[in-house]
Protein backbone atom coordinates (compact mmCIF):
# COMPACT_ATOMS: atom_id res chain seq x y z
CA UNK A 1 0.00 0.00 0.00
CA UNK A 2 1.42 3.20 -0.65
CA UNK A 3 0.58 5.97 1.64
CA UNK A 4 0.03 9.72 -0.02
CA UNK A 5 0.04 13.01 1.77
CA UNK A 6 -1.85 15.63 -0.85
CA UNK A 7 -0.86 19.29 -0.26
CA UNK A 8 -2.41 22.04 -2.01
CA UNK A 9 -4.29 25.12 -0.73
CA UNK A 10 -7.08 24.13 -3.24
CA UNK A 11 -9.48 22.55 -1.67
CA UNK A 12 -11.49 21.08 -4.77
CA UNK A 13 -8.04 20.05 -6.19
CA UNK A 14 -7.03 18.17 -2.80
CA UNK A 15 -10.53 16.35 -3.28
CA UNK A 16 -10.29 15.80 -7.30
CA UNK A 17 -7.15 14.25 -6.44
CA UNK A 18 -8.63 11.99 -3.08
CA UNK A 19 -11.58 11.05 -5.56
CA UNK A 20 -9.07 9.20 -8.17
CA UNK A 21 -6.27 7.74 -5.86
CA UNK A 22 -9.22 6.39 -3.48
CA UNK A 23 -10.38 4.45 -6.34
CA UNK A 24 -6.58 2.66 -7.15
CA UNK A 25 -6.39 -0.17 -5.01
CA UNK A 26 -2.49 0.01 -3.54
CA UNK A 27 -3.22 3.74 -3.10
CA UNK A 28 -4.06 5.49 0.45
CA UNK A 29 -4.25 9.35 0.92
CA UNK A 30 -3.14 9.41 4.54
CA UNK A 31 -3.73 12.83 4.90
CA UNK A 32 -4.38 16.19 3.10
CA UNK A 33 -2.46 19.81 3.74
CA UNK A 34 -3.88 23.47 2.95
CA UNK A 35 -0.03 25.10 3.20
CA UNK A 36 3.65 24.44 2.75
CA UNK A 37 3.81 24.84 6.74
CA UNK A 38 1.31 22.04 7.34
CA UNK A 39 2.39 19.80 4.46
CA UNK A 40 5.97 19.89 7.05
CA UNK A 41 4.12 19.22 10.05
CA UNK A 42 1.97 15.97 8.53
CA UNK A 43 4.75 14.47 6.91
CA UNK A 44 6.67 14.78 10.20
CA UNK A 45 3.59 13.31 12.21
CA UNK A 46 2.74 10.56 9.36
CA UNK A 47 5.69 9.66 7.42
CA UNK A 48 3.67 9.12 3.77
CA UNK A 49 5.72 6.99 0.78
CA UNK A 50 4.51 9.97 -1.34
CA UNK A 51 3.85 13.14 -1.19
CA UNK A 52 1.82 15.44 -3.81
CA UNK A 53 2.95 18.66 -3.42
CA UNK A 54 2.21 22.16 -5.00
CA UNK A 55 4.20 24.83 -5.85
CA UNK A 56 1.91 28.14 -4.47
CA UNK A 57 0.51 27.97 -1.81
CA UNK A 58 0.94 30.64 1.26
CA UNK A 59 3.28 32.03 -0.99
CA UNK A 60 4.48 31.35 -4.66
CA UNK A 61 7.65 29.05 -3.55
CA UNK A 62 5.78 27.43 -0.40
CA UNK A 63 5.82 24.02 -1.71
CA UNK A 64 9.32 24.31 -3.12
CA UNK A 65 10.64 25.36 0.04
CA UNK A 66 8.39 22.72 2.03
CA UNK A 67 10.42 19.83 -0.69
CA UNK A 68 13.61 21.17 0.54
CA UNK A 69 12.78 20.93 4.20
CA UNK A 70 11.05 17.43 3.53
CA UNK A 71 13.78 15.82 1.59
CA UNK A 72 16.30 17.09 4.45
CA UNK A 73 14.63 15.43 7.04
CA UNK A 74 12.54 12.48 5.65
CA UNK A 75 14.86 11.11 2.49
CA UNK A 76 12.85 8.23 2.21
CA UNK A 77 9.46 10.54 1.31
CA UNK A 78 9.23 11.32 -2.55
CA UNK A 79 7.80 14.13 -3.47
CA UNK A 80 5.77 14.68 -6.68
CA UNK A 81 5.27 17.89 -7.66
CA UNK A 82 1.90 19.10 -8.41
CA UNK A 83 1.33 22.23 -10.92
CA UNK A 84 -0.87 24.28 -13.32
CA UNK A 85 1.70 24.82 -16.12
CA UNK A 86 5.47 23.30 -16.55
CA UNK A 87 6.87 26.39 -15.85
CA UNK A 88 10.75 25.77 -16.49
CA UNK A 89 12.36 27.99 -13.73
CA UNK A 90 9.98 26.52 -11.26
CA UNK A 91 10.69 22.96 -11.88
CA UNK A 92 14.27 23.38 -12.02
CA UNK A 93 14.01 24.05 -8.27
CA UNK A 94 11.95 22.11 -7.44
CA UNK A 95 13.90 19.13 -8.59
CA UNK A 96 17.12 20.74 -7.41
CA UNK A 97 15.14 20.71 -3.82
CA UNK A 98 14.71 16.77 -3.63
CA UNK A 99 11.30 16.61 -6.38
CA UNK A 100 11.19 13.42 -8.33
CA UNK A 101 8.40 14.07 -11.06
CA UNK A 102 5.75 16.70 -11.44
CA UNK A 103 2.43 16.33 -12.22
CA UNK A 104 0.10 18.70 -14.48
CA UNK A 105 -2.82 19.00 -12.62
CA UNK A 106 -4.76 18.40 -16.16
CA UNK A 107 -2.86 15.31 -16.57
CA UNK A 108 -5.06 12.32 -16.93
CA UNK A 109 -5.60 9.71 -14.60
CA UNK A 110 -3.85 6.95 -16.12
CA UNK A 111 -0.47 9.13 -16.04
CA UNK A 112 -0.99 10.74 -12.72
CA UNK A 113 -1.53 6.77 -11.03
CA UNK A 114 2.03 5.73 -13.22
CA UNK A 115 3.91 8.70 -11.76
CA UNK A 116 3.09 7.66 -8.09
CA UNK A 117 3.70 3.88 -8.72
CA UNK A 118 7.32 4.73 -10.06
CA UNK A 119 8.21 7.33 -7.84
CA UNK A 120 7.34 5.07 -4.95
CA UNK A 121 9.49 2.40 -6.58
CA UNK A 122 12.53 4.17 -7.64
CA UNK A 123 11.88 3.61 -11.48
CA UNK A 124 11.14 6.93 -12.89
CA UNK A 125 13.79 8.19 -14.91
CA UNK A 126 14.31 11.67 -16.28
CA UNK A 127 11.45 12.65 -18.80
CA UNK A 128 13.20 14.08 -22.12
CA UNK A 129 10.64 17.02 -21.88
CA UNK A 130 11.72 17.43 -17.73
CA UNK A 131 15.55 16.75 -18.58
CA UNK A 132 15.22 19.67 -21.74
CA UNK A 133 13.65 21.77 -19.22
CA UNK A 134 16.07 21.53 -16.26
CA UNK A 135 19.20 22.19 -19.01
CA UNK A 136 17.51 25.00 -20.52
CA UNK A 137 17.25 26.79 -16.91
CA UNK A 138 20.90 25.49 -16.04
CA UNK A 139 22.23 27.45 -19.64
CA UNK A 140 20.03 30.23 -18.28
CA UNK A 141 21.52 30.51 -14.97
CA UNK A 142 24.88 30.21 -16.35
CA UNK A 143 24.51 32.75 -18.71
CA UNK A 144 23.45 34.95 -16.35
CA UNK A 145 26.22 34.30 -13.97
CA UNK A 146 28.44 34.58 -17.14
CA UNK A 147 27.26 38.23 -17.46
CA UNK A 148 27.33 39.15 -13.71
CA UNK A 149 30.77 38.46 -13.84
CA UNK A 150 31.81 40.51 -17.30
CA UNK A 151 29.42 43.26 -16.07
CA UNK A 152 31.38 43.73 -12.18
CA UNK A 153 34.71 43.26 -13.87
CA UNK A 154 34.34 46.09 -16.34
CA UNK A 155 32.53 48.09 -13.46
CA UNK A 156 36.09 47.62 -11.28
CA UNK A 157 37.72 49.11 -14.36
CA UNK A 158 35.54 52.10 -13.62
CA UNK A 159 36.84 55.71 -12.02
CA UNK A 160 34.27 57.09 -9.34
CA UNK A 161 33.39 59.67 -11.56
CA UNK A 162 32.81 57.45 -14.47
CA UNK A 163 30.25 55.09 -11.99
CA UNK A 164 28.50 58.02 -11.20
CA UNK A 165 27.71 59.27 -14.68
CA UNK A 166 26.63 55.33 -15.21
CA UNK A 167 24.40 55.44 -12.31
CA UNK A 168 22.95 58.55 -13.49
CA UNK A 169 22.24 57.52 -17.14
CA UNK A 170 20.86 54.33 -16.34
CA UNK A 171 18.27 55.95 -14.17
CA UNK A 172 16.82 58.20 -17.00
CA UNK A 173 18.96 61.27 -16.90
CA UNK A 174 20.24 63.00 -19.87
CA UNK A 175 23.60 64.34 -20.26
CA UNK A 176 23.03 67.84 -19.46
CA UNK A 177 21.00 66.65 -16.62
CA UNK A 178 23.99 64.68 -15.44
CA UNK A 179 26.43 67.82 -16.16
CA UNK A 180 23.94 70.16 -14.10
CA UNK A 181 23.99 67.53 -11.32
CA UNK A 182 27.74 67.49 -11.20
CA UNK A 183 28.47 70.69 -12.29
CA UNK A 184 30.63 69.68 -14.73
CA UNK A 185 30.37 70.88 -18.81
CA UNK A 186 28.36 68.43 -20.79
CA UNK A 187 31.08 68.09 -23.19
CA UNK A 188 32.59 66.28 -19.71
CA UNK A 189 30.33 64.46 -19.30
CA UNK A 190 30.26 62.96 -23.12
CA UNK A 191 34.21 62.27 -22.45
CA UNK A 192 33.29 60.14 -19.79
CA UNK A 193 30.37 58.46 -21.81
CA UNK A 194 33.12 57.39 -24.59
CA UNK A 195 35.35 56.21 -21.70
CA UNK A 196 32.71 54.19 -20.33
CA UNK A 197 31.58 52.98 -23.82
CA UNK A 198 34.99 51.61 -24.60
CA UNK A 199 35.07 49.65 -21.17
CA UNK A 200 32.07 47.85 -22.46
CA UNK A 201 33.42 47.22 -25.91
CA UNK A 202 29.89 48.98 -27.29
CA UNK A 203 29.04 51.97 -29.43
CA UNK A 204 25.83 53.37 -27.92
CA UNK A 205 24.45 53.54 -23.93
CA UNK A 206 21.39 51.90 -24.92
CA UNK A 207 23.51 48.48 -25.30
CA UNK A 208 25.24 49.30 -22.28
CA UNK A 209 22.43 49.86 -20.30
CA UNK A 210 20.50 47.09 -21.83
CA UNK A 211 23.48 44.42 -20.49
CA UNK A 212 22.78 45.89 -17.04
CA UNK A 213 19.25 45.07 -16.93
CA UNK A 214 20.26 41.42 -17.42
CA UNK A 215 21.97 41.92 -13.92
CA UNK A 216 19.50 43.80 -12.00
CA UNK A 217 22.37 46.89 -12.05
CA UNK A 218 19.89 49.05 -9.54
CA UNK A 219 21.11 46.38 -6.62
CA UNK A 220 24.39 46.01 -7.34
CA UNK A 221 24.86 49.80 -7.63
CA UNK A 222 22.79 50.37 -4.18
CA UNK A 223 25.44 47.70 -2.40
CA UNK A 224 28.33 49.36 -4.25
CA UNK A 225 27.21 52.83 -3.16
CA UNK A 226 26.71 51.27 0.50
CA UNK A 227 30.55 50.58 0.70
Amino acid sequence: MIRILLADDNMEIRHYFRSVLDHEPDFEVIGEAESGAECIRLARQLCPDIILMDIQMEDETAGITATRIIHQELPDCKIIILTIHSDDEMLFQAYSNGAMDFIVKTDSISKIVSSIEKVSQNQMQLRSDVASKIVNEFQRIQNEKASLLYTLNILTKMTNSEFEVLCCIYNGDSYKEVAKTRFVSEATIKSQVNSILKKFGMRRMKDVIHVLNQVDFSQIASMIQKH
